[in-house]
C-alpha cells in the first residue's frame, strides 16, 4: 500500500494576497494541516477554498467584484516516501522519494472589511458552477445563477506589538485554538517556559508584560519551534546565530 509522510511545502503559489502572511510558519503549519478537500474555511481575515484535485482546473469569482476577476486554485504538493516492495527473498527496496498529490486544489482569498456575506461561483474544467465543497447556496434574483454563499465574520482590529503602551511589551500570536505557545528573550533570560500567552479568542493568543525603557529580542514557542514574531519585521541575529524579533521600549 502506498503512502506518504509529509516532508516539507513543495509548491506554494497563491494570488490575490495580501493580509495574510502566506510564508509564516504559522499559515503554511496550518495548510499542511488540511487532509482533504472541505468546506471553505475562515483563516484570520480570508477564506481558504478547497477541491479536489481530481479537477484539472478550478477557477473562483465574486458577486462583489461583478463576476470580473477569475481567481485559479493552485495544487499543493509535498515531498513521500513511498515504499518499494520486495519478496520473501529479496528484503524490500529503500523507500523512493518523489512527489505527493496532497488530494486537493486550494485558493485563499481576502474578504474585504465590511462583507457580510460572500458570493461566488467556481469554474471547474470550463463549466460555471456551485461550490461542490459549500451546500448552502442562493438564486440572484438579477442574473438568475445560483450563487454560494458564505457568511463573513466582522474583521476585529488586530493589534499589534508596536500599540503595546509606555513601559510594556504587547505580545500577539496566530495558532489553532486550544495550542500551548510561550515567549522568551532578553527580557527573561531567554527562559522558553516563564510566559505563555493566553488565548483571548479562538486562535488569537497575547500577553502583555511591564519592562523597562531599552531594546529587547524575544522569539515565540510554539510546538517545540523558535519562531520570530511575523507581525514584527524588524529581525536580527542573536549571538547563537539564531533569529529573533526586535522591539524598543520607551
Amino acid at each position: 500500500m502506498k503512502y506518504f509522510n509529509c516532508l516539507m511545502l513543495l509548491l506554494l503559489i497563491i494570488g490575490n494576497i495580501s493580509a495574510v502572511d502566506t510564508e509564516s510558519y504559522q499559515f503554511i503549519d496550518h495548510l499542511l494541516s488540511i487532509s482533504g478537500p472541505k468546506a471553505p474555511e475562515i483563516y484570520e481575515d480570508a477564506v481558504i477554498f478547497t477541491v479536489p484535485s481530481s479537477y484539472r482546473r478550478v477557477g473562483i469569482t465574486f458577486a462583489h467584484e461583478g463576476f470580473s476577476k477569475i481567481y485559479w486554485f493552485r495544487n499543493l504538493m509535498v515531498s513521500g516516501e513511498i515504499p518499494q516492495s520486495g519478496n520473501t527473498e529479496t528484503p524490500p527496496k529503500p523507500p523512493r522519494i518523489t512527489e505527493v498529490d496532497s488530494g486537493f486544489l486550494f485558493h485563499v482569498f481576502n474578504f474585504p472589511e465590511g462583507l457580510s456575506q460572500l458570493e461566488y461561483r467556481l469554474i471547474i474544467n470550463g463549466l460555471w458552477t456551485t461550490d461542490p465543497m459549500n451546500p448552502r447556496t442562493k438564486l440572484d434574483s438579477g442574473t438568475g445563477l445560483t450563487l454560494s454563499v458564505l457568511e463573513l465574520p466582522a474583521l476585529r482590529k488586530v493589534d499589534s506589538i508596536f500599540d503595546a503602551p509606555p513601559g510594556h511589551l504587547r505580545f500577539i500570536y496566530s495558532a489553532p485554538s486550544g495550542e500551548a505557545v510561550t515567549v522568551a528573550g532578553s527580557f527573561n533570560g531567554w527562559d522558553p517556559f516563564m510566559y505563555e500567552l493566553r488565548e483571548t479568542s479562538p486562535g488569537y493568543y497575547t500577553l502583555t508584560l511591564p519592562v523597562p525603557p531599552g531594546t529587547y529580542q524575544y522569539v515565540f514557542f510554539h510546538r517545540g519551534r523558535r519562531v520570530p514574531d511575523p507581525g514584527n519585521p524588524n529581525t536580527v541575529f542573536t549571538r547563537e546565530g539564531t533569529a529573533a524579533s526586535e522591539i524598543r521600549v520607551n
